[in-house]
């Protein structure tokens, strides 16, 4: 979606990714392969021609695929066919699931009821079919015991590995450990 804001009015308008395509007279080719409304190819002519057989049909000449030589020209009602592929395009958008990347911070000196409790909330994002990003931030002296703090992420994942799998192991990059974990695909 891309948000516009002009003069105290806020405006939503829906971007679309439907190419348009060069219509009747818009295309400047002298010769095109036409193919009518049923599919069956017509032959190549000249646009002109094909123009006087879309007219008489009362159809709308589209250039369907300019790279070819000479470009592909298909007779269809465009305003349906455009309508069509918008509407499509919407369903597609509608039924499309979002996966959103949850985070669960730890510490190297967590308890275990602590842990349990963010790997039941933990549990509950892969249920929900999001990735799950585990870190858990190092200060001071636990910097020299980076293989504790491997170890606790570790655990974290025994407690919710029914619900997902690691995609990315524990890794200490600096003073961060972090860890991805993806939902376990429901058959």
């Amino acid at each position: 979606m891309v948000f516009a804001f002009c003069l105290h009015h806020f405006f939503i308008e829906e971007v679309s990714i439907f190419k348009e395509l060069q219509t009747n007279h818009n295309i400047r080719d002298a010769e095109v392969r036409l193919i009518d409304e049923a599919g069956n190819q017509l032959g190549i002519m000249s646009k002109n021609e094909a123009q006087r057989i879309a007219d008489y049909r009362n159809l709308d000449l589209v250039k369907v695929s300019p790279g070819a030589k000479p470009p592909v020209c298909k007779l269809m009602d465009y305003g349906k066919y455009r309508f069509d592929i918008l509407k499509k395009e919407k369903e597609a958008r509608k039924a499309q699931k979002i996966v959103e990347l949850k985070e669960i911070r730890l510490s190297q000196t967590i308890d275990i009821g602590d842990l349990k409790i963010k790997a039941k909330r933990a549990a509950e994002f892969l249920k929900d079919g999001n990735k799950v990003k585990i870190s858990l931030r190092m200060w001071g002296r636990q910097l020299a015991h980076k293989d504790i703090s491997v170890q606790v992420v570790e655990q974290f994942y025994d407690m919710v590995k029914e619900f997902g799998t690691m995609d990315k192991k524990p890794l200490a990059d600096g003073r961060v450990v972090t860890a991805i974990i993806t939902p376990i695909k429901n058959k």
